[in-house]
C-alpha cells in the first residue's frame, strides 16, 4: 500500500518550534519533490514549502514562513522534515505533505503532487 504518513504536530505556544515529519511507504521519496501544504478552518489550502529529488535538493518556501521554516531530506530513513520555528498563531492548521511522482522539481501547486498524507494538526497558541 502507498501511503504518506505526517507526524509531529501539536500544541505549542507562539515563538516555540515544531518538527513534522513526512514518511513514505510502498514507495521512495527519493525521485520526486515533496511539497508541505497546509490549510486553517475556513481558508483554502496553502502551499508552505517544497524540496525537489534528492539529486538537488532545491528548497522553495511560502512569503509567510520563509525565514522560520526549513525543509529537508532524510534519504536513509525516506524521511522529509519540516522544521518550524517562531512559530504564530497564524501558522495554525492542519499541515499535509504530498509527493510528486511527476517529477523531482519543485512546485507550488497542489495539482502538481498526487500522493498525499492525511495531515498533521498544528496549534499555535498561549
Amino acid at each position: 500500500q502507498l501511503q504518506l504518513v505526517e507526524s509531529g504536530g501539536g500544541l505549542v505556544q507562539p515563538g516555540g518550534s515544531l518538527r513534522l515529519s513526512c514518511v513514505s511507504s510502498g514507495f521512495t521519496l527519493d525521485y520526486g519533490a515533496v511539497g508541505w501544504f497546509r490549510q486553517a478552518p475556513g481558508k483554502e489550502r496553502e502551499w508552505v514549502s517544497c524540496i525537489s529529488d534528492y539529486t538537488v535538493r532545491t528548497t522553495l518556501y511560502g512569503e509567510s514562513v520563509k525565514g522560520r521554516f526549513t525543509i529537508s531530506r532524510d534519504n536513509a530513513k525516506n524521511l522529509v522534515y519540516l522544521q518550524m520555528n517562531s512559530l504564530k498563531p497564524e501558522d495554525t492548521g492542519v499541515y499535509y505533505c504530498a509527493f510528486s511522482n511527476l517529477g523531482g522539481v519543485c512546485s507550488r501547486g497542489a495539482y502538481y503532487y498526487d500522493r498525499w498524507g492525511q495531515g498533521t494538526q498544528v496549534t499555535v497558541a498561549s
